[in-house]
Formats: C-alpha cells, structure tokens, sequence
C-alpha cells in the first residue's frame, strides 16, 4: 500500500490533485476554529445544552446532527460552521 502511495506521487497531476484537496482539508479545518467576530459562543452552547434538556432522547436533534456534521464548528460559532454542507 505505501508503494502505491509512493507510485501515485510520481505522476504530475495525480500530485497536484492530492496536495490540493490536502490543502483545502487543512484550510477547512482551519476555518472551523476560528471563531465569528462580534459573536459570543456562550449563548449558543447554553441553547444547545438547554434543547438537550428539552428532548428525552439524548439531544438527538437536528441541530446536534448538524453540529456533529460540522465537527463542532457550529456549537463555537465558527467562521466556517457551514462546513462542506452547502456543497454536498
């Protein structure tokens, strides 16, 4: 497997391709912690604690999904909470 790794790093465009979607991971990732300005987290972590509350089964809601989709990015008011999302 690490020779096939290794083979796919020789062709050209098969190395760019791959240094590119590395690349938009990294800044994805980065994206997604770094908080909005102007927004506090506080309220919005207490709204998702308190709809936990709400609902019996576990806080499995909507919004728990779509912050577990977002890797948490929406639960710290992030600048990427959308995440690949819109895309998908």
């Amino acid at each position: 497997m690490l020779s096939a790794f290794t083979n796919s790093l020789k062709i050209p465009e098969l190395r760019q391709r791959i240094f590119f979607t590395l690349a938009l991971l990294f800044i994805a990732r980065v994206g997604a912690n770094i908080p909005l300005p102007g927004v506090d987290p506080t309220p919005i972590r207490e709204f998702f604690e308190w709809r936990a509350e709400q609902n019996q089964d576990d806080g499995n809601d909507i919004l728990g999904f779509y912050n577990m989709f977002t890797g948490g990015a929406l639960l710290n008011g992030a600048l990427f909470a959308l995440g690949i999302m819109p895309y998908i």
